[in-house]
């Protein structure tokens, strides 16, 4: 006998902001109010979100970095193997401009479609020092060059990034021409527009008529194989999910050094800069040998996998973490 009440620990502990007592989303329009970032801007972003997603999966790109998952659906009933991130089968781009605002009713710009899609997954990543990385002879994935975090008002969570990226790259000796390739959350799109236009990356003009035809004049540095918005944000591992991407990135694109940025709530956010390793350091020890090798390796990440996100709740997962030396074809 008597009532009770059922809270949405997900909802209240991850998706609302305390300070203000009010949803996230609420925050994405504040940002996109003082931006000047449009309805129309956001689903395009949203959609390109999408389609570099879908092409990162059709060509492979993200096999890399998922551990395959093989699920049990009871007795009598053969296993599912969860090999990818099922958001993106979800596309419907014809959809997007009918969807309604979520948080704003009048003149609202963020939608269920251009906000990220919220998913289940897990994320590990392996963490070891240089001198440990030596004496096992283990291949590096990379190395940690910096990291930083900022924070602002609560409700400003949104652009703290920006602040925290530029600390990250200073920490890291290095200056933001050398970075290659960015990840930053797609907690909504405004929020990687919004980083995006005060990072100044990727400067764009806008085609209201046609957003598909959305010129840009630099190359793709932000979230180039998708986002949240399209590979799914589960809660409690976005950052390490952010990082393993941005790892494969760099590994198919070639390039050197990285950022990672993430909004954490509370007006705060974390930047880590790394720098991708071709080598096996097992090699560097023959080759060169003697200490001074272990003091320049520093920090290293060795190993890294994900799971699939999901968006049926029915797929209960563990999380893997594997050596590298252990997968094959890896440079």
């Amino acid at each position: 006998m008597g009532h009770d009440t059922v809270i949405d620990g997900m909802l209240k502990d991850g998706l609302w902001d305390v300070y203000n007592d009010f949803g996230m989303g609420v925050c994405g329009e504040l940002c996109a109010d003082k931006y000047k970032i449009t309805r129309e801007e956001q689903d395009a972003y949203a959609i390109r979100s999408f389609e570099r997603g879908i092409a990162a999966q059709k060509n492979g790109h993200l096999a890399w970095e998922i551990v395959p998952v093989e699920v049990s659906r009871g007795r009598g009933k053969l296993s599912v193997v969860v090999d990818k991130d099922e958001g993106l089968r979800m596309f419907d781009a014809a959809k997007f401009r009918k969807l309604r605002p979520s948080f704003k009713a009048n003149g609202g710009t963020v939608t269920a479609g251009n906000a990220s899609s919220i998913s289940d997954g897990a994320a590990a990543l392996v963490l070891v020092s240089g001198k440990k990385a030596v004496e096992l002879g283990l291949q590096v994935v990379a190395k940690v060059r910096g990291y930083a975090d900022a924070a602002q008002a609560p409700e400003w969570f949104t652009t703290a990034p920006a602040l925290a990226i530029p600390k990250a790259i200073s920490a890291a000796g290095l200056d933001a021409s050398q970075i290659d390739y960015y990840e930053i959350n797609e907690a909504f799109s405004v929020v990687a527009l919004a980083n995006q236009q005060l990072l100044h990356l990727n400067p764009v003009i806008f085609n209201p008529r046609n957003p598909l035809l959305t010129l840009s004049f630099s190359r793709e540095k932000l979230n180039v194989h998708g986002g949240a918005v399209s590979l799914g944000h589960p809660l409690g591992c976005s950052g390490a999910r952010i990082l393993v991407t941005l790892l494969g990135v760099l590994r198919h694109k070639k390039g050197k050094f990285g950022v990672g940025g993430i909004c954490n709530g509370g007006g705060g956010a974390s930047a880590l800069v790394v720098e991708l390793m071709y080598s096996i350091l097992s090699w560097f020890c023959n080759i060169l040998g003697g200490p001074h090798v272990r003091n320049n390796i520093g920090r290293g990440i060795i190993g890294q996998n994900r799971m699939p996100k999901c968006d049926d709740h029915r797929y209960e997962t563990d999380i893997h973490a594997v050596m590298l030396r252990d997968l094959p074809g890896f440079y």
